[in-house]
C-alpha cells in the first residue's frame, strides 16, 4: 500500500512535469491523480497481458503518466482556471 501511494506520487509529479504551463495543483492533488493514472496503467497494461494491475511494467508506467497527464488537464479545466503560457 506504501508502494503504491508513494508510486502515484512519483507518477502524478512526472505529469506535472511533462504537462506544459503552471498548474494550480496541491501536493495531495498531485497524489490523488497520480493515484488514478496508476490505476489506469495498470488496468491498460493487464488488459494489454503485461501484466498484473499491481504489477510495475514499463508499459503500465508509461500509461500511467499519460492518463495523469489527461487528469491534470481536466482537473483544471473543472476548476476553471486555466494556465496562461509566458
Amino acid at each position: 500500500m506504501i508502494g503504491f501511494i508513494i508510486a502515484g506520487l512519483v507518477i502524478g509529479a512526472l505529469a506535472r512535469l511533462v504537462k506544459p504551463g503552471r498548474q494550480n495543483l496541491g501536493l495531495l492533488a498531485t497524489l490523488l491523480l497520480g493515484l488514478a493514472g496508476s490505476v489506469i496503467g495498470g488496468v491498460v497494461a493487464n488488459l494489454l497481458g503485461t501484466g498484473d494491475i499491481f504489477e510495475l511494467n514499463i508499459l503500465g508506467f508509461v500509461v500511467a503518466v499519460i492518463a495523469a497527464v489527461l487528469l491534470i488537464g481536466v482537473a483544471e479545466g473543472m476548476s476553471g482556471r486555466r494556465s496562461v503560457r509566458r
